[in-house]
């Protein structure tokens, strides 16, 4: 496993329920700010086997970005489980819950 992809497992795992953070955010964080794309395919292929709160992750916009109509129902409904107001539209409004951990989670 590479660093960022640790450090990416490590940063998903921390967001609080009821708090989000985007693909993009994660990148950042894990040291890399332009591998938002990189963290989908982390968290498509590593959620499961690490037991990820992948639902808590959406894109910059605050959208559910999920492709399937099932994918896209099952990650509102999670959110909304644990507080998240979700718009009609599927948007989260990143200013109200959008989770910026208090210090970065790169490790050297």
């Amino acid at each position: 496993m590479t660093p960022f992809t640790a450090d990416v497992l490590k940063i998903v795992s921390n967001i609080p329920a009821g708090r989000v953070m985007t693909y993009g955010g994660i990148a950042e964080r894990a040291g890399s700010p332009r591998a938002a794309r990189q963290v989908v395919r982390i968290l498509h292929s590593m959620s499961d086997k690490h037991g990820l709160p992948w639902h808590r992750v959406i894109n910059a916009k605050g959208e559910i970005a999920i492709g399937s109509d099932e994918g896209r129902f099952l990650q509102r409904a999670l959110l909304e489980e644990e507080g998240v107001y979700v718009n009609p539209a599927g948007v989260v409004d990143l200013d109200e819950y959008r989770h910026v951990p208090d210090a970065p989670e790169r490790q050297e």
